[in-house]
This record gives C-alpha cells, structure tokens and sequence, in this order.
C-alpha cells in the first residue's frame, strides 16, 4: 500500500513537472546584465526570478506570475529569469543563495525581495511596490 503511494505521488509530480517546463513564465527572458542595466536606466519596473526547473516551488510560481504580468497594471514589467544551476555569478551579485527568490525593483532601487512565495495576493503585493 506505502509503496504504491509512493509510486502514484513521484508519477503525479513527474508528469506537473513536465507540464510546467514546459510553459513557463511568457514573459520572462532569460538574465543578462545589459538588458538588466538598461531596464535600470528606463526606470523600469523589473522582476528577477531566481529560477530552477527542478524546483517545485519554482513551478508553482510560474502561473502566478505569468496571471499577475497580464493584468494591464503589470504590463511594463521587465521579467528576467536567471538560472539558478548556470548563472552563480549572478547569485553572487544579487546576494542569494535559494532558487525560487523573487527580486523586484523599481529603476535602479530594490524593493522587495522572497523566497518560496507562491501566494497570489503576496507576490502582487512585492510586484506593487515597483509601480
């Protein structure tokens, strides 16, 4: 009986995970530090997902996120995702150790910053900040 409901969890979380690497976030681009610093410069308001494709929270955040950039409000948000396994040296600058943080700025100024919030009414409230 444990072992088939075992076997039944690993196979539900393989196949959501599948679904979910699969769509992603649409808006978010992968990091690179020059659209980063030009984000800054425009004043932009940015989200830095601290991402990894493993990770079930990380997951969990992608259609939160994805529902919340819909909504016109949201619209000038530049997302950028950075690779929690390849880009280290991008966790070295943003001060960061976990995969699921999410980062928001509002031009050049950081402010809001959590780790393995997946709540809804929690992340727009961090995305607010920066309008």
């Amino acid at each position: 009986m444990r072992a088939r409901q075992f076997l039944f969890q690993f196979i539900a979380t393989v196949v959501i995970g599948l679904f979910f690497a699969t769509t992603g976030s649409a808006a978010s681009k992968p990091y690179d530090q020059a659209g980063f610093d030009a984000a800054q410069a425009a004043g932009k308001p940015i989200l830095v997902e601290i991402h990894a494709d493993w990770c079930p929270t990380c997951r969990a955040q992608e259609p939160v996120i994805s529902e919340l950039l819909k909504e016109p409000k949201n619209a000038n948000f530049v997302v950028l995702r950075v690779d929690f396994d390849k880009q280290k040296d991008v966790l070295k600058r943003f001060r960061t150790m976990y995969q699921s943080t999410l980062i928001v700025f509002k031009g050049k100024k950081e402010v809001s910053r959590s780790t393995g919030e997946t709540r809804k009414d929690e992340i727009a409230a961090q995305l607010a900040k920066a309008l």
